[in-house]
């Protein structure tokens, strides 16, 4: 081999030792499902854009119980997502940061309402909580109280089949943190509750947001259980979810597309503004 050819043989990207980089290219095999899956994703919102009623759309946004039930949505999922975070957090610590038994179906337990039919979720919390129920039938004849079928039971739906997402969120959060942060805290002499708040919490701070989000936008759109322990009343516990329902049952789709097309617009609006941004911590 001359001299010549050694240098272009051990040039980068020249001669016969060129390669194609990996990755450049999927293979077909994988590409044409990923085209139908994005379709079939994207075609049914795409559906509600086309369909929706643009030129009667500021009439219908402002008919009467449209803006109350965007606002009891708003409400009911913010203050679902804070109870998911003062009782899923400690939770989700606890699985991931304590070895006690029995950690495996606790870990199972709290993520059933994943899986489970949201409306059989309702009638779990009725059982629970109904002026017959374990625990409603107590805070009805000591307190008079009741929680289903008010604005209050409505937040506790919506709360029980969210709350996994955080968990999930937050346990892989912590699993994944640098532990040895929180060892140089108690080294100096810092107290569990300190490390905790000051350390602990701080690092896993991304996942806590994002689950947030997550569990927000999921008590924004809950149903089932909504409707079986709070039921549909207008102004008290009909979110956007059962207005949709409603407004089909009446036979007015128009007026259900637009309902849909804003909380489509919340939802998206939420996950691509705020999720992107805490989980890549970018500015």
């Amino acid at each position: 081999m001359t001299s010549t050819d050694t240098g272009t043989a051990g040039r980068p990207g020249t001669g016969p030792l060129r390669r194609r980089a990996p990755g450049r290219q999927a293979p077909i095999a994988l590409l044409l499902p990923a085209a139908v899956g994005l379709l079939y994703l994207i075609l049914p919102l795409a559906g509600l854009l086309i369909r929706a009623p643009w030129s009667t759309l500021p009439q219908r946004l402002t008919a009467p119980g449209v803006l109350t039930a965007l606002r009891l949505s708003l409400q009911c999922a913010t203050l679902a997502t804070l109870l998911c975070l003062a009782l899923g957090v400690p939770i989700a610590w606890l699985l991931a940061r304590v070895e006690f038994p029995g950690r495996r179906l606790v870990r199972a337990l709290v993520t059933v309402p994943l899986v489970l039919p949201p409306v059989v979720g309702g009638v779990a919390l009725l059982l629970v909580f109904g002026r017959r129920g374990l625990l409603g039938s107590w805070l009805d004849e000591t307190f008079g109280f009741t929680l289903p079928f008010t604005t209050t039971g409505v937040v506790l739906a919506e709360a029980f089949v969210a709350m996994p997402f955080l968990i999930i969120a937050v346990e892989g959060a912590l699993r994944g943190a640098d532990r040895r942060y929180e060892e140089a805290a108690a080294t100096l002499g810092a107290g569990r509750w300190v490390t905790f708040t000051h350390v602990t919490l701080p690092l896993v701070a991304p996942g806590i947001a994002a689950g947030g989000v997550l569990c927000w936008a999921r008590a924004l759109g809950e149903f089932g259980a909504t409707i079986t322990f709070a039921g549909n009343y207008p102004g008290i516990t009909q979110t956007m979810p059962l207005a949709v329902y409603q407004t089909l049952e009446g036979g007015d789709l128009d007026a259900a597309i637009v309902l849909s097309l804003v909380l489509l617009i919340v939802s998206v609006t939420i996950l691509a503004g705020l999720r992107d941004r805490w989980i890549s911590g970018s500015s």
